[in-house]
């Protein structure tokens, strides 16, 4: 992931102290450098690999003891002496297994091949699911007029999830809510995360003044600057 100085977060806590200026609403930003652990995606490919694999080069009219005479073996001539070949032959046949497991695993291990293996819908669900349960767990849900925007970016996945409270939802149309995902994801394809968060935020603001002007109570109940998560 790449660094955010101490420059950038202060762009980004000023933006949303700036926003929340027109507004009764209250922004909150999140950075996930990568939402999920994705360790078991290797072994799944790896064992399914190892299993459909050769059993493919079966079909296709590979015979394990091809490669015991590949690789010098002698051929079986006596009827007693079948057992072995047959025995030699499960042995290549699981040593294949294994190869191909290994090498698959290691592929896939890769953070990019493995991450680029996981279907899009999946990481999309992911996202969501992880931007709503910190929202929930946060208690963004619980400001005072139920005017808490969650604008949560997770890097490695290349998601930006925006979760908009009961109170400001409603008011405003969905499409506007399009727009602040696509200020924040032009940032982050350029490589410009606080641009992509400032972009986001002066978007969201102007929706919120918009829909929830200022109150004469208002009250900073969240936390203003980027809260970056550990990955």
């Amino acid at each position: 992931m790449k660094s955010l100085s101490q420059a950038d977060q202060d762009r980004i806590a000023k933006a949303v102290a700036d926003a929340e200026k027109t507004t009764a609403g209250e922004i909150y930003c999140v950075l996930a450098p990568e939402v999920g652990d994705d360790r078991s995606v290797p072994l799944i490919w790896a064992a399914s690999a190892a299993l459909l694999v050769p059993a493919l080069a079966l079909l296709a009219g590979f015979r394990p003891e091809m490669l015991s005479r590949l690789f010098g073996g002698w051929s079986i001539g006596h009827a007693a002496a079948q057992d072995v070949a047959i025995l030699s032959a499960l042995l290549t046949y699981v040593g294949l297994q294994a190869a191909i497991f290994a090498v698959v695993a290691a592929l896939v291990w890769i953070p990019a091949v493995r991450r680029g293996l996981i279907p899009g819908a999946v990481k999309t669900a992911r996202v969501r699911q992880a931007a709503l349960d910190y929202f929930l767990a946060k208690d963004l849900h619980t400001t005072r007029h139920r005017t808490g925007v969650l604008i949560f970016a997770a890097l490695a996945e290349h998601r930006v999830e925006v979760i908009a409270d009961e109170g400001i939802h409603a008011a405003a149309p969905k499409a506007v809510w399009d727009e602040v995902v696509a200020d924040m994801v032009a940032g982050l394809k350029n490589g410009r995360i606080a641009d992509g968060f400032v972009a986001a935020i002066a978007r969201t603001g102007a929706i919120l003044a918009a829909h929830v002007p200022p109150r004469p109570d208002d009250a900073n109940e969240l936390p203003d600057g980027l809260t970056v998560l550990p990955r």
